[in-house]
């Protein structure tokens, strides 16, 4: 199945829905009984602007952009998982799965971000693994490996195998992952959510071209991270 038939276009992502209906209903609730219930409408007024402040955040947060990457091509191509602030890149020993030495590209994602992650390059997926953990603030060098993180690993098909983690942040609580052992999976399929501020390794062989710096903003499926030996 190629990727553009696989894509699953959500405008608000079904991470959010549950939680956005809920928030709706108790800002109109808080907001009713304000309106009805004080004489002075002035309360009201400054606990609207706040709700509406609030609950446009909250909508922000789970917003979920319609993005193709724009080229057929994606061969040794790969893209950035998530929207955020490149944070560090820097060779490093992976412990988990390959145990040898790697690239690591780190997004960090804010609170303004979007938090929907897609796969970085084209291929199979290898192994996807949970991790319970910490929840240190996610731009700290040891929230990599101490923090809750789902580790996906994909081979791509020319055989190179890549890592993404995702990491819970020090609001995050919940991690999503889609990712299944032995599917295919594309740039522009989702490979999962992070919920609040939190970040996204990408672990690389050794020789890979990094195309992103310290310090530079990345949008999720768009920009070019490295390419592929």
């Amino acid at each position: 199945m190629g990727r553009l038939k696989k894509l699953k276009k959500i405008r608000i992502h079904r991470e959010g829905t549950h939680t956005l209906a809920g928030s709706l209903l108790l800002i109109l609730a808080v907001n009713a009984g304000l309106y009805f219930g004080l004489e002075c409408k002035i309360p009201f007024y400054v606990v609207a602007v706040i709700s509406l402040v609030v609950y446009g955040i909250l909508v922000n947060f789970f917003r979920c952009p319609i993005r193709l990457f724009g080229q057929e091509n994606t061969e040794k191509i790969v893209v950035a998982p998530a929207d955020g602030k490149i944070v560090v890149v820097e060779e490093v020993e992976e412990t988990e799965y390959f145990h040898d030495r790697r690239i690591m590209v780190s997004i960090f994602m804010s609170l303004v971000n979007v938090h929907a992650n897609w796969y970085p390059v084209d291929g199979t997926v290898k192994s996807v693994s949970h991790q319970n953990g910490k929840f240190m603030k996610a731009w700290l060098p040891k929230a990599s490996t101490d923090n809750e993180r789902s580790t996906v690993v994909i081979e791509t098909p020319e055989g190179v195998e890549i890592m993404a983690r995702q990491i819970a942040g020090a609001m995050a609580r919940r991690i999503v992952t889609y990712a299944e052992p032995g599917e295919e999976c594309y740039i522009d399929e989702h490979m999962g959510f992070i919920k609040f501020g939190s970040r996204v390794d990408v672990f690389l062989p050794l020789g890979t071209e990094v195309l992103v710096k310290l310090g530079q903003l990345t949008t999720g499926n768009q920009t070019v991270i490295a390419k592929l030996k």
